[in-house]
């Protein structure tokens, strides 16, 4: 199989309801985005550019050294934001496979990137993405967690993430019955000819009804698999997160050290 050339395109705008001015938010002297962007980048997979509604979001990103293109402000999702920006960053069309990173994920570990594009391994694959199981007893009956219905397979010695294609993905508790539950983390890695099918398509009845916007490509008849992995990255959407995510990203010495622990 001919190897990838992968893109990761980083959609950004300030409209954020619950956190206003969200890509902009200060972590450590640099905003939100800016890690977002190094975070890619230490993955080492192929170049970063973010996607920006606003052009302060563009001037953060070139000052810390970055790449940005201004997309229009109106559009309705970060695939159709980043379909934009791949042709404003690619119109040579060098790369064929886009790897479509959110922007509030400052403290993310840069190999989920390399496990989001273990599926497209599989030329039948339209879409690769990633899940981890549920843990906290409460996410499974959480409607802001987004479950994805799979049947992965057993962990192999291989080091590789199971891959296992997607059947649906719900806010409800499903399925039923005893067994794991998988949160969907909303990492996607597109062949470049399926977001362009996908943003071309209209909306789906399911998509309205879950308010899930990968449900478009299944109804389409698209491929989505997912690959399982261990690490479930916080998404900063509320000043709570935010001062979480500056807690974590905080320099070492200035972390506060666990107690019992001896100077």
């Amino acid at each position: 199989m001919t190897r990838s050339n992968p893109i990761i395109m980083i959609p950004a705008r300030m409209a954020s309801t619950r956190l206003p001015g969200k890509p902009l938010a200060d972590i450590h002297g640099a905003p939100m985005i800016v890690h977002v962007w190094r975070r890619a980048r230490e993955a080492g997979l192929g170049p970063v550019v973010v996607a920006a509604a606003e052009p302060e979001i563009v001037a953060a990103v070139e000052a810390a050294g970055g790449r940005a293109v201004l997309t229009r402000p109106d559009h309705p999702s970060g695939s159709d934001r980043i379909h934009e920006a791949l042709g404003l960053a690619d119109p040579d069309r060098r790369h064929d496979v886009v790897v479509n990173m959110q922007g509030d994920l400052p403290t993310f570990d840069p190999a989920l990137l390399a496990a989001v594009l273990a599926p497209l391994e599989d030329p039948a694959v339209d879409i690769g993405t990633l899940a981890t199981e549920i843990t906290e007893p409460s996410e499974r009956t959480n409607p802001n967690v987004t479950k994805a219905v799979a049947a992965f397979p057993e962990r192999g010695q291989s080091g590789k993430p199971p891959i296992a294609r997607a059947l649906y993905f719900s806010r409800a508790t499903v399925p039923s019955g005893d067994g794991p539950l998988y949160h969907h983390i909303g990492i996607y890695a597109y062949r470049r000819a399926a977001l362009e099918r996908f943003v071309a398509l209209p909306p789906g009845r399911l998509e309205q009804r879950e308010k899930l916007e990968q449900l478009r490509a299944l109804e389409a008849g698209m491929r989505i698999d997912l690959a399982l992995v261990d690490t479930l990255p916080l998404g900063v959407d509320t000043p709570a997160d935010l001062e979480k995510a500056r807690a974590l990203l905080a320099p070492r010495a200035a972390r506060p050290r666990p107690s019992g622990t001896r100077s």
